[in-house]
This record gives C-alpha cells, sequence and structure tokens, in this order.
C-alpha cells in the first residue's frame, strides 16, 4: 500500500484522511480562538487579503473548500449579493463534519443560510466549468494528493475562473530558526492550555514543514491544468497566496 505524510510519520494512504480528521473533530470548538493566537491576528491579515484579490462580483459563483468556520464564505456572500441575486452561488465545503458544523452555526448566527456540503476535494460533487472562484485557506496541506485536488479545483472552475491557495509556506531564512522555536515549542504549548490538545498543534507545525515551498506549489497547479498562477508571498514567506488562473 503506498504511504503519505501525516507530519513527520509515514503512513498508508488510507490511513491519513482518518488520522486529518481526528485532529480536526478535536480542535473544531477552539479552531478561531487558537488561529488568533497562533498567528498573532495574521491570519485575518491573509484572509483578508485573499477575499480582496478573489475579486468576486455580484452574481458569480464562489466554492470555499475546507471552509472551516466560514470566514471566507460570509465575505463572499456579501460580494456575490447572495440571498437577492438569483445567479449568485456560494458554497462552504469542508472534508470534517465537526468543522462544517462549526463553519454552518456561524454562517446561521450572520443570517447566512448558505449551502454546507461536505466532501473530499479530490473528488469535487459538482460539473465542469461551474464556478468563478474557487478558494482553499490553510487546508490543502491536509489533503493526501495535493495535486489530484489542485486538479479538481481546476475542472469546476469556468474559463477565466480562478482559483486561491491561501496556505503556509516556507520563511525567509532570517525567520527560520524563531519559527521553528516557535512552532514546535510554543504551538504544542497553546495548543494544551487552550485546545487541551498538544498533538493536533504538534501534527499542524510538522503538516507546514511537509508542505511544498511557494515555487514547488505553483509548478504543481500549472502541472495540473493551470495556465497561469500568481504567487505572493507574505509575512516573510510565512504563508503564500497562489492565484491559479484557467484560460
Amino acid at each position: 500500500m503506498s504511504k503519505t505524510h501525516f507530519g513527520y510519520q509515514s503512513v498508508d494512504e488510507a490511513e491519513k484522511a482518518g488520522k486529518v480528521a481526528e485532529v480536526f473533530h478535536s480542535v473544531a470548538s477552539k479552531y478561531d480562538v487558537m488561529n488568533d493566537l497562533m498567528s498573532f491576528g495574521l491570519h485575518r491579515v491573509w484572509k483578508k487579503i485573499t477575499i480582496a484579490r478573489a475579486n468576486v462580483r455580484p452574481g458569480q459563483k464562489v466554492l470555499d473548500i475546507a471552509g472551516g468556520t466560514g470566514d471566507l464564505a460570509a465575505a463572499f456572500a456579501k460580494a456575490t449579493d447572495w440571498g437577492r441575486n438569483p445567479d449568485a452561488q456560494v458554497w462552504l465545503s469542508d472534508i470534517n463534519a465537526s468543522m462544517l458544523g462549526v463553519g454552518r452555526d456561524r454562517l446561521l448566527d450572520r443570517g447566512m443560510a448558505l449551502p454546507c456540503v461536505q466532501f473530499d476535494a479530490e473528488k469535487i460533487p459538482f460539473p465542469n466549468n461551474h464556478f468563478d472562484v474557487v478558494t482553499v485557506a490553510f487546508g490543502l496541506r491536509n489533503m493526501t494528493h495535493k495535486d489530484v485536488a489542485l486538479g479538481e479545483m481546476c475542472r469546476v472552475i469556468k474559463p477565466g475562473g480562478r482559483v486561491l491557495v491561501l496556505e503556509f509556506s516556507k520563511p525567509d531564512a532570517f525567520l527560520q530558526p524563531v519559527y521553528d522555536a516557535y512552532s514546535f515549542k510554543v504551538l504544542p504549548w497553546l495548543g494544551e492550555k487552550i485546545a487541551q490538545d498538544s498533538e493536533s498543534y504538534r501534527y499542524l507545525a510538522e503538516s507546514i514543514r511537509m508542505h511544498p515551498d511557494a515555487n514547488t506549489l505553483k509548478e504543481m497547479m500549472l502541472g495540473v491544468g493551470f495556465d497561469e498562477v500568481e504567487t505572493h508571498r507574505m509575512t516573510g514567506g510565512i504563508v503564500a497566496l497562489h492565484i491559479g488562473i484557467k484560460y
């Protein structure tokens, strides 16, 4: 059986999805609090930049993959004029039922009864050329076959459509020692104190290290069918936004 990475562990491919699911079932209720603490609130800035770059317009169709607690979906609902424009569609999706439930409830609290769907991004249940914009924020690194998932995202966008991938990346060399110390010492400690789960946050730190760097991810996206890929490194390369365009 083929092997893949679960953090620094080598596991059977069939086991990875279950292990990732356990992590996110565990952290779902504290997800936003931990993100604020871990990133000093910067994750909100990174997401705002992604939302601005998506340039979603009224009446467009948008899919947010691994949408977590619904931050991006809520912004896209406003941008598409969802609920008033009959052409507008905004879908919140996640492979993890716990995360999807938290996101659905947050959206309902804001008066947004957006459609929510649970699926594996390697098998997106929508037709070819359906969406104007697809986004995935901090979810790609948890996928077993990233190239397959990216190919699926490319398939479901219309010609002229865009896929925006916001993900942790490789920081500049001068940041690396501090970043490593923070990731492997502070993050598990925060996870234990706030979410009573240090192991999940140790996995998250490891999964960031195993994720491709910005240039490698760009080449991967070009390799699965995107005609153009823009790369925007932010905060010293700690995160990168990739925008894949299909002609």
